[in-house]
């Protein structure tokens, strides 16, 4: 969270919810797991660290105060940290369908394909909606994110034709079979 809001604050001054517009916008809520509500919480320990400062209040009578924030020098050196400290993880990812894949021979097909057709369908709408995301970005971000955008497109594609592969083999009650490669 906290490397997001410094790495959105070097772009250009904003308030919390701005950010968290900005975040949902470009779908990092979708990238990465980050609490939008801890949102405030990560900006005012930043800010008490001195990596953020207000610049400028805006006082409304009919809604709360809006605090403009900016980084410091001292938040640029910490992004750089988060940032390389996050290119240098290697996290292994555990999909929630693996682990259910093992076992699902030993139930009713009938409901794994129906659980599939649905999955399948959420992720071509995942699929179309990350590719948009990106062709909506392409001159408004830099190449940098861009890319993001687009990992996360092909990630997503990458699912779908893995969920239609074992579709097929669930459609056809292949599940069960021993020795035979998959149809790749």
């Amino acid at each position: 969270m906290k490397m997001v809001i410094l790495g959105l604050l070097l772009e250009r001054n904003m308030h919390p919810y701005e950010i968290k517009l900005v975040m949902k916008e470009r779908t990092m809520d979708q990238m990465m797991k980050l609490q939008m509500g801890s949102l405030y919480y990560a900006v005012d320990k930043l800010a008490g660290e001195g990596h953020i400062e207000s610049v400028e209040v805006i006082h409304s009578s009919d809604r709360p105060d809006k605090t403009i924030y900016r980084i410091t020098d001292k938040g640029k050196t910490l992004f750089e940290q988060l940032v390389l400290q996050q290119i240098k993880k290697t996290d292994i990812f555990y999909h929630p369908l693996y682990t259910a894949l093992a076992f699902s021979r030993h139930i009713d097909q009938s409901k794994v394909e129906k659980l599939l057709e649905e999955r399948i369908r959420e992720t071509e709408h995942r699929v179309n909606y990350a590719y948009q995301v990106y062709e909506e970005h392409i001159a408004v971000v830099p190449r940098s994110a861009l890319h993001a955008m687009y990992g996360k497109y092909e990630h997503s594609l990458t699912e779908l034709k893995w969920l239609k592969r074992l579709y097929a083999d669930v459609t056809e009650r292949k599940l069960n079979d021993v020795g035979t490669p998959l149809d790749l």
